[in-house]
């Protein structure tokens, strides 16, 4: 699922023009140097098909971080507080751009947002490509600092200032993790999925009403299944195979990872009305694991809930 290219400038592929020329906020021009940033003073900020002008302005002299996300993306929770993390302590070489594709349509479609989490970078306007996919956190840093290294090649080399307290604004204080939590934590920005599931099974066991950990678990799990999948060979796989379970989870899975909610929720569905009835259980089952993972109170899921309560009666 992961793509690291950050050498390479996306030509042709990310159309920023509709979004280079809005017309700018009511507080003023997009600044020209760090030190005219006012209206975007943060390290890390949220920022709006509106405001992305100054985002542009901004990465002619610092490079840009633009993080793609969504509420509904477990693989997005995992990855936005490492981006934050790594780029709090480069003290203002970088600045984090997030984008809720949800809310920012237009961004969305400007840089071809297929799969989220997807993290691209501004460097002198210029979109770089630099990862789709939950990645940890060692390979996150190696990608910044290659990052930078294309920048200073193209003369962007300037650091905005940083505010005193901005990393603690940026990463506040939190009560310590319980140690189940940690360690999976520590394993997940390492890459071993398969300890992170451990570890939250491990913590489910002794404290079954640990919201925090289930929704871990299903986080980390849908983050294990689609490790080292490919989709075009997935869905040719379950192309050619309608009624194989695996071969159409495995599609569901890279869907709903990749931010295609309703097709996923659609394949389990046709799925499960053409199994037979002693055969269902296991896409129930799945369906309700996704279910928790994008979110109860979520349109999607409302509706396949309906959809599933119908195929069942």
């Amino acid at each position: 699922m992961t793509d690291p290219a950050p050498g390479a400038v996306l030509r042709g592929a990310v159309d920023l023009s509709s979004l280079r020329n809005r017309p700018q906020p009511a507080a003023g021009a997009a600044p020209a140097d760090p030190g005219a940033a006012s209206d975007l003073p943060s390290l890390i900020m949220d920022v709006t098909d509106a405001l992305f002008p100054q985002v542009l302005e901004l990465s002619r002299t610092v490079p840009v971080v633009v993080d793609l996300w969504a509420e509904w993306c477990g693989p997005c929770k995992q990855l936005s507080p490492i981006l934050e993390k790594v780029v709090t302590e480069l003290g203002g070489r970088l600045v984090l751009a997030k984008v809720d594709v949800d809310a920012n349509p237009q961004l969305a479609q400007a840089f071809r947002a297929q799969s989220i989490p997807l993290v691209v970078a501004l460097v002198g306007g210029q979109p770089v490509p630099l990862f789709t996919g939950a990645v940890p956190e060692q390979q996150v840093r190696e990608v910044f600092a290659q990052l930078l290294q294309v920048a200073a090649q193209n003369g962007v080399t300037g650091t905005l200032p940083v505010e005193p307290g901005d990393g603690d604004a940026a990463e506040p204080a939190e009560p310590a993790l319980p140690p189940l939590h940690a360690a999976a934590y520590e394993a997940i920005e390492a890459g071993d999925y398969a300890r992170a599931v451990a570890a939250y099974e491990q913590a489910l066991v002794e404290n079954p009403r640990d919201a925090d950990a289930r929704a871990g678990l299903a986080q980390v799990s849908l983050l294990q299944r689609v490790q080292g999948l490919d989709l075009q060979q997935a869905r040719a796989a379950a192309a050619a195979a309608p009624l194989d379970v695996d071969a159409q989870f495995a599609v569901a899975d890279l869907d709903v990872s990749g931010g295609h909610v309703d097709d996923a929720f659609e394949r389990l569905l046709d799925l499960f009305g053409r199994l037979p009835g002693d055969e269902r259980a296991p896409v129930r089952e799945r369906l309700l694991e996704l279910f928790g993972l994008v979110g109860d109170a979520d349109p999607r899921v409302i509706r396949a809930r309906g959809r599933l309560a119908s195929l069942l009666f």
